[in-house]
């Protein structure tokens, strides 16, 4: 496969429903930015209603992975390029039911777009969640084996050091700050990935997840648990990774990533 870009400039983005974020100037901004792959999380909508007509006018092709539940999880990858390979779901009925996963080839590279379950809503999601984490981390050390160029990027539902969180005094014992999910983001990096956005700017406090509540984001009182990670081969070729958070259209914030093709 030929690339079309000298870059690959890739943005993950939970928009919490697409329909809300396309009635927020979700086209105008993708114009804007045009990436040349776009990973969107929760777009809590089938593909009869995301208005594709509009995404094609604007150059892109895209594969959908919706959850069986109507209004609920669900990702959609978009791209300039059309994929190589692509591969809908985990292989696990009960993650794939829930629409968690989609994996787009573009020559050497692979990217993977995640939405990881969340486990705010009980112990019985919290099992589900860390099920999901030892379920991705297996996928993604097989897929080294073939495929060692890797991307994956979305929202992981935790946040990984105090610095990703505000107030992480007060939080230690809620979830996505729990001391195990912690521990598995650090047994994906040691197990050979890359945090970019971290990697590129240390030291720096940046959320990409904010609460409705209180007024959260007025006062910057987030969470950083939207990740673009890459496999060890491609640490030479990360050049940009940043959090654009003054896009208004979800609780959640665009992450970008600008990295060379192998």
């Amino acid at each position: 496969m030929i690339l079309k870009f000298k870059t690959m400039k890739i943005i993950s983005f939970n928009v919490n429903g697409i329909r809300s974020a396309i009635s927020k100037g979700f086209f105008e901004w993708l114009e804007k930015n045009r990436p040349d792959v776009l990973c969107v999380q929760e777009i809590k909508a089938e593909s009869s209603q995301m208005e594709l007509n509009r995404f094609e006018e604007l150059g892109y092709h895209y594969v959908i992975n919706s959850a069986e539940k109507k209004g609920y999880s669900g990702v959609a990858t978009f791209s300039l390029s059309k994929p190589d390979f692509v591969e809908i779901g985990i292989g696990n009925p009960e993650f794939d039911n829930e629409g968690r996963l989609i994996r787009t080839d573009f020559g050497k590279i692979s990217v993977i777009n995640s939405y990881f379950p969340s486990g705010t809503m009980g112990d019985v999601r919290q099992d589900v969640k860390m099920r999901y984490l030892d379920e991705i981390y297996d996928y993604l050390q097989k897929l080294k084996e073939q495929r060692p160029n890797i991307i994956l990027s979305g929202d992981f539902n935790i946040c990984h050091e105090e610095i990703d969180i505000s107030n992480p005094q007060n939080k230690k014992g809620v979830s996505g700050f729990l001391p195990e999910e912690r521990a598995w983001i650090t047994k994906l990096l040691n197990s050979g990935f890359i945090d970019t956005y971290r990697f590129l700017n240390p030291g720096v406090v940046g959320y990409s997840w904010w609460s409705y509540r209180a007024g959260a984001r007025a006062k910057n009182l987030g969470w950083r648990i939207d990740y673009h990670m890459v496999s060890l081969p491609l640490k030479e070729n990360i050049k940009t990774a940043f959090i654009q958070a003054d896009v208004y259209m979800s609780d959640h914030c665009p992450i970008f990533l600008e990295i060379e093709p192998k």
